[in-house]
């Protein structure tokens, strides 16, 4: 995939892989459209992307709203052809299920999962058009806990879960169309996001740069991958062994329970 002179839509993007994302296609003279609750942080990306080489313009809205998606898409059209979504916008809520509130829950089916599969929903049209020349790129930003999901986590967990096969099902039903649909799997990163959490390497989550994770999934956008697993060793080790045994990970997870839930009890970016 050609990634350079890219018109379209981030979602997330002020702060964190939205961000740096953004950066890197306004080095590649990216025309974009950055999306996000808080309009400072929003104008530092763009002042980031128009000192990188791109153009950007700013849309502050909570897109789980009513009609925010539509204000969005007609704000990405009314700037020219679209060929690329990047829905990356997410929030997290960590604990055991019986002690999440329930505006927690809530909040992260919204941001994580219907709006993403609204926004796509809306914008698919314009990405189908504009992929004739060079094809479209829709990418989804899930998380490694939808590869394994890990105890206190179920609701993030199936969030991410639910993006990444809706990714694969729409990848399915557009083909042949020029969009290319992408799906990146993070696992920690250290962003915003993570800095409620106290887990690191000895609970299974040692954080990697923005940087190198964001170097990662457009190597694989360009490469024409559609997964991407950008979560580091020890994780990955995980992840291979949850796809042949399972219940080992469980017994390998079992004793670390109680550490765990006092490390992530915290974590919480609503």
């Amino acid at each position: 995939m050609d990634i350079t002179n890219r018109t379209g839509v981030i979602t997330g993007a002020g702060t964190g892989i939205g961000r740096a994302l953004a950066v890197e296609f306004g080095r590649q003279q990216g025309n974009l459209l950055l999306v996000g609750r808080r309009t400072a942080p929003l104008e530092e990306t763009a002042d980031m992307v128009r000192s990188a080489g791109g153009t950007a313009d700013v849309f502050a809205a909570d897109i789980t709203e009513p009609g925010a998606v539509d204000r969005v898409a007609g704000a990405a059209r009314a700037r020219g052809p679209v060929d690329l979504l990047i829905n990356n916008a997410g929030n997290v809520r960590a604990g055991r299920l019986e002690d999440l509130p329930e505006q927690d829950v809530l909040a992260m089916i919204s941001l994580n999962l219907t709006a993403p599969i609204l926004l796509t929903r809306t914008l698919l049209p314009a990405l189908k058009e504009s992929a004739a020349n060079r094809g479209s790129i829709l990418l989804a930003i899930s998380s490694g806990i939808a590869l394994t999901g890990l105890p206190f986590y179920t609701v993030y967990a199936a969030t991410k879960s639910g993006i990444a096969h809706f990714s694969e099902a729409l990848r399915r039903e557009v083909h042949g169309t020029g969009v290319h649909v992408a799906t990146a799997y993070p696992g920690a990163t250290d962003t915003d996001m993570m800095t409620s959490s106290t887990a690191g390497e000895d609970l299974g989550f040692g954080r990697r740069p923005v940087a190198d994770v964001v170097t990662e999934i457009l190597a694989g956008i360009i490469a024409g991958d559609h997964e991407i697993n950008t979560a580091a060793t020890t994780r990955r080790k995980m992840q291979d062994l949850n796809k042949t045994d399972p219940l080992a990970v469980d017994a390998l997870l079992a004793p670390r329970l109680e550490a765990l839930e006092t490390a992530v009890r915290t974590h919480r970016s609503i």
